[in-house]
């Protein structure tokens, strides 16, 4: 028998009985009875009996612990729970998500990390993103705090950070750009992590969607580090970066500034060489189509891209829908004469 597991009751009372139990006042104990329940978590059978027995209030006192090692243990089966749809919807209709913020503080990283991926899971829902915009300036301070940590903890931590303010960001863009979102998330683009120069670009792209974002990513010193992301060796990182400067590109100082740094031929080299073996592939390429056709509007772009036509043409014969309408929008526009 596994020392560092409660023993599993048969049939129907395996759940009920390990959640008894979690109030056993031995830390080791409570630890043991987690490490059992994480493993049935595992089984969806098992984890809708958890929600729908209303068990989940159970882990409010342990979410506030002493032990950290516990703390870190109950938000680990909570991420385990929020892995299915009805986990994550029971999680917010539950008083858990008070205590469950508060870990984001904690002393503990794996305790801060465990919690993290619990609010990365209920974000991916936008009633859970609706319900952490209220988070978003302390996850942008957590996020500014990171640029003292080092290591891999640190990195994954960050992604977290990074992802769950891009989701929430979905829903709203308006606290992150409030609580200087571009300026910070235009920082962690340089980062030797692609994972973290991966998310910072998804959470810049959705911070460019309302006029203010593109203002800021115009403003600032963003635009420039963005533009060479678009040759990053990782295809996630070049199709997010692709992603802003398409939404950019729209307003008037935008088409400005990318044709004054120069991000037409650059863009015209992702066309020229980015086959579409999957759907990243043909985001990029949708993403730098669509950028084009927003600065043929100004009569610079357009001057540059009517001696690139061929390319543009090339593209309109695509075996891809999406790619071949873009791709005629973009000759339309560059061939338009008043």
């Amino acid at each position: 028998m596994d020392s560092t597991r409660a023993p599993v009751a048969f049939g129907r009372w395996d759940v009920p009985l390990l959640f008894g139990r979690l109030q056993q006042p031995e830390a080791a104990e409570r630890l043991r009875s987690l490490a059992s329940l994480c493993d049935l978590m595992r089984d969806p059978e098992r984890l809708y009996r958890t929600v729908t027995g209303g068990f989940l209030e159970q882990l409010l006192d342990l979410l506030k612990d002493e032990d950290p090692s516990v703390r870190s243990r109950t938000c680990e089966l909570l991420h385990l729970v929020t892995a299915h749809s009805i986990g994550r919807q029971a999680v917010l209709s539950s008083s858990l998500l008070p205590p469950l913020t508060q870990l984001l503080d904690d002393s503990s990283s794996s305790c801060r990390i465990n919690t993290l991926r619990v609010l990365n899971r209920l974000a991916l829902l936008p009633a859970g993103a609706e319900s952490l915009l209220y988070l978003v300036p302390q996850l942008m301070l957590k996020l500014q705090q990171q640029d003292k940590d080092d290591g891999d903890d640190g990195d994954e931590e960050e992604v977290l950070l990074l992802s769950t303010i891009s989701c929430c960001s979905r829903l709203d863009a308006l606290p992150a750009l409030a609580s200087d979102g571009v300026s910070l998330l235009g920082r962690k683009l340089t980062r030797r992590s692609p994972e973290v120069r991966r998310e910072a670009a998804a959470s810049l792209m959705e911070l460019s969607i309302p006029v203010e974002g593109k203002r800021q990513v115009c403003e600032g010193a963003v635009l420039p580090v963005l533009i060479g992301l678009l040759q990053d060796e990782d295809l996630d990182v070049r199709t997010n970066a692709a992603g802003v400067v398409m939404h950019a590109a729209i307003i008037t100082e935008g088409k400005l500034r990318c044709l004054h740094l120069d991000v037409v031929p650059v863009l015209l080299d992702l066309l020229s060489r980015q086959p579409e073996e999957d759907e990243r592939s043909k985001a990029l390429v949708l993403y730098s189509l669509r950028a084009l056709t927003a600065l043929a509007e100004a009569p610079g772009g357009r001057r540059l891209l009517l001696e690139q036509l061929p390319l543009l043409a090339r593209r309109t014969e695509d075996r891809d829908r999406d790619i071949r309408r873009a791709a005629q929008t973009a000759v339309r526009v560059v061939t338009w004469t008043p």
